[in-house]
């Protein structure tokens, strides 16, 4: 079997990297690749990310992504570290004068887990060592990543966000910053910080009120409860509701569909962005306020925060 491997020029934080390591592709996506002919090699560090799988489907003009959580399916450092690299080599490598890129989908390899979104371990971590810094530095970190893909990265292409699996908290909210949302049928969202008296600071608020309003908005914030698909789909959330194991299947249709519309809808999306814009200086004022409640919260919070933990990794565990 074909294996990508590049040097990425860059180690994780605490970790060396190691030039040999490379990944193997599984059958149906090594075919992606061949289809889009071979990897230039400016592009080689997009295709060895260590959390993120990526691949180039040169027909469909699509570039696939799925994390790859080492640990729990959250949003660690190593994880954010990836992100930004892959948001950062996108636009080198496609887009206007290079690789045509018309869609870009993100799903999650665990199963039955899109994300369950913040690190809650080293959010405990930062609140025992009262390190407001750390948490805000955290949190710029991530709704500067969903500043640049609420734009789509500044490519004229739209953004599809694939779930087969829970999406909650950080996961959810991330989810919010995509043009498109499709779920399987079994998907679930939720946003469960109110429960260890936190509410969720990266990006809920504000895409959540924009798009259903104050008062609802609130209500899916501050109920800790867990939605389906087919709710999220009610409230005009997600777009297609599929079911289970056709997501990607479903996300080929719809590129296949969207095809002959895909400049309309590409600029239909901008001047959403410009009739509701989302400040990136809105969203890290909302990370401000997330921090200084974190550094409030009670043993009592962070022993149903560490449970909360416990549980996540149980749920990996048994992936």
């Amino acid at each position: 079997m074909d294996r990508v491997s590049a040097s990425i020029g860059r180690a994780p934080d605490n970790e060396s990297f190691d030039d040999n390591r490379a990944f193997t592709l599984p059958c149906d996506e090594e075919s992606l690749v061949q289809q889009g002919g071979e990897v230039p090699s400016a592009a080689e560090d997009l295709f060895r990310l260590n959390e993120l799988d990526v691949f180039y489907d040169e027909g469909q003009r699509a570039l696939w992504s799925f994390m790859r959580s080492v640990g729990r399916p959250s949003f660690t450092q190593s994880l954010l570290r990836d992100f930004e690299d892959w948001q950062r080599l996108i636009p080198l490598n496609f887009g206007p004068e290079r690789k045509p890129l018309d869609y870009l989908i993100l799903g999650s390899r665990t199963p039955d887990v899109f994300c369950f979104g913040g690190d809650l371990q080293l959010f405990q971590s930062l609140i025992r060592a009262g390190d407001r810094d750390g948490l805000v530095r955290y949190g710029y970190r991530c709704v500067e990543i969903l500043d640049r893909n609420i734009a789509a990265l500044q490519l004229p292409m739209l953004t599809i966000g694939l779930v087969e699996g829970a999406a909650l908290g950080g996961g959810f909210e991330a989810l919010l910053s995509f043009d498109f949302i499709i779920a399987e049928r079994t998907a679930t969202f939720g946003l469960p910080e109110i429960m260890f008296n936190l509410f969720p600071g990266m990006g809920a608020h504000a895409f959540l009120i924009r798009k259903l309003g104050l008062a609802q908005a609130e209500r899916i914030i501050l109920s800790n409860q867990t939605y389906s698909a087919q709710d999220m789909f009610d409230l005009g959330i997600v777009h297609q509701v599929v079911e289970p194991g056709e997501g990607r299947a479903a996300c080929e249709e719809f590129m296949a569909k969207a095809d002959r519309r895909h400049s309309a809808l590409v600029r239909a999306k901008a001047a959403a962005r410009v009739t509701a814009p989302v400040p990136l200086a809105e969203l890290k004022a909302i990370v401000d306020l997330w921090a200084d409640t974190a550094l409030e919260l009670a043993d009592r919070d962070l022993k149903i925060m560490s449970r909360l933990v416990a549980a996540q990794g149980r749920l990996k565990a048994s992936a």
